[in-house]
């Protein structure tokens, strides 16, 4: 198995976070804006309720009561309804973003061409991006791992 990945918009360390306004779980609006003043880690993913996402997300959630008033948000092409399930399956306890038109995804460079069993199709790359206080991003995981998500996170908030 081979996976290309084909990225077009890369954000860098020092640019300004793409703001924006999606529903959560609970089809709640949630705007990024409403956290400035703390530091976001939002961190996209393929789809709810798979391995890889759900192993990132409960890793995440495992470390939530060492990040301070830091503040996570999930963001994946998933319909409320489903992040919802996604959230009181495992008690993540942070919002759960739907993007479905992945409008946020293509702001941010996760919607890329990528390609597997030489099938080529559009869909998320999974990457990290931590927000700071100012709202600039202070660091930038593309093609992050599940597993490295909430590593990088405690590393990044302990340095």
């Amino acid at each position: 198995m081979t996976t290309i990945f084909v990225m077009v918009n890369v954000l860098q360390v020092g640019d300004p976070a793409p703001d924006f306004e999606l529903l959560d779980q609970s089809a709640a609006p949630v705007s990024l804006s409403s956290f400035r003043g703390r530091k976001v880690l939002i961190y996209f993913y393929p789809k709810a309720d798979t391995p890889g996402c759900t192993a990132q997300a409960c890793g995440l959630r495992d470390v939530l009561g060492d990040i301070g008033d830091a503040a996570v948000l999930g963001v994946s092409p998933d319909a409320p309804t489903k992040q919802a399930k996604f959230d009181q399956k495992f008690g993540l306890g942070f919002p759960l973003l739907s993007d479905a038109d992945h409008a946020v995804a293509e702001a941010y460079g996760v919607w890329a061409e990528k390609s597997m069993y030489g099938r080529k199709y559009m869909g998320i790359l999974r990457s990290s991006f931590l927000v700071g206080e100012d709202g600039t991003l202070t660091q930038v995981w593309y093609k992050i791992s599940p597993a490295d998500t909430p590593k990088k996170l405690l590393g990044a908030l302990a340095g």
